[in-house]
């Protein structure tokens, strides 16, 4: 296995990546998958456990950090801006697509968690994706995610307090910072009980850092996930199950997909998506299964 680093470009941003292939022989043309995690996360977190299996099944895979993320470029730190993170995924999709030691037309893209709707939204604007899997998908618009948040009284708050951080950072350059995940703490971004987020051997690796620029909240409160959906023609797969968040849309993006589709619903909780060994092995297998029937 090689674990080669490489740079991403969106217009002058760089975004940092990491290329994974169970060859070093140059001229080897294989199928590639891009893969992401979830919202204010960076690569070395689930991306990297599924892109080593994924490697070793014979796939280049690629994984990089989203603008104002990780080791990536780019301003407006830690912000969580679906537009700009569909974009980050359509210019990755298109280098990958022009690399000569990936087989031609065979790009595919894996995501887990919130970057499943942002990589659906990517290929309905035409991003060179040409089979996806939604793993855990989160898929929101503004009446789903509310009740996270607790209900419209919720949502007006985080949109107050979006508002005075907007009002500081224009006027004084100051970029206010929450924490993404805190137990307890209603100004985080995510602010329940979530061991992944809160166990160094799990998704608090060094590599990530726990802030969320406060501003963020009226891009991923406003989002529409759903949208996107009879748009996309391409080949795709849902891993999800009742105890992953809202099961429910992940059922109706499905139904409203305009290509072939599958559907693998199992047990586990989101979480358990991200790191489980059982949950990962199974769904790299059924992943590796999807691309090798759907990729050219």
């Amino acid at each position: 296995m090689t674990f080669t680093p490489y740079l991403f470009f969106n217009g002058d941003v760089p975004l940092s990546a990491r290329i994974y292939r169970n060859t070093d022989d140059p001229f080897a043309r294989q199928p590639a998958v891009i893969i992401t995690g979830s919202w204010l996360t960076v690569k070395e977190q689930m991306a990297h456990l599924y892109a080593t299996s994924l490697a070793a099944q014979g796939f280049t895979v690629f994984t990089f950090d989203f603008t104002g993320f990780g080791t990536s470029g780019g301003t407006l730190r830690q912000a969580e801006i679906p537009s700009r993170k569909i974009a980050d995924i359509t210019a990755v999709a298109r280098h990958v697509a022009s690399l000569s030691f990936v087989r031609p037309g065979a790009v595919g893209y894996l995501s887990v968690c919130a970057s499943a709707q942002y990589a659906l939204a990517a290929i309905a604007a035409g991003a060179p994706i040409a089979s996806f899997v939604s793993v855990a998908g989160w898929f929101h618009d503004t009446a789903s995610v509310a009740p996270f948040y607790g209900g419209p009284d919720g949502i007006r708050l985080r949109l107050s307090r979006a508002s005075a951080a907007f009002d500081a950072h224009l006027s004084t350059g100051e970029l206010r910072m929450v924490p993404a995940y805190e137990d307890g703490n209603d100004r985080a971004g995510m602010f329940f009980e979530l061991d992944y987020y809160a166990s160094p051997g799990r998704g608090a690796v060094p590599e990530w850092r726990n802030e969320m620029a406060e501003l963020s909240w009226p891009y991923w409160l406003g989002f529409d996930g759903l949208a996107a959906a009879n748009r996309v023609a391409a080949p795709t797969l849902f891993v999800h199950g009742d105890d992953c968040v809202l099961p429910d849309n992940v059922k109706l993006v499905h139904s409203r997909l305009a290509g072939p589709k599958d559907l693998l619903w199992t047990a586990g909780t989101q979480t358990d998506f991200y790191d489980q060994p059982a949950h990962v092995s199974l769904t790299t297998t059924a992943a590796a299964d999807h691309f090798n029937s759907t990729l050219p």
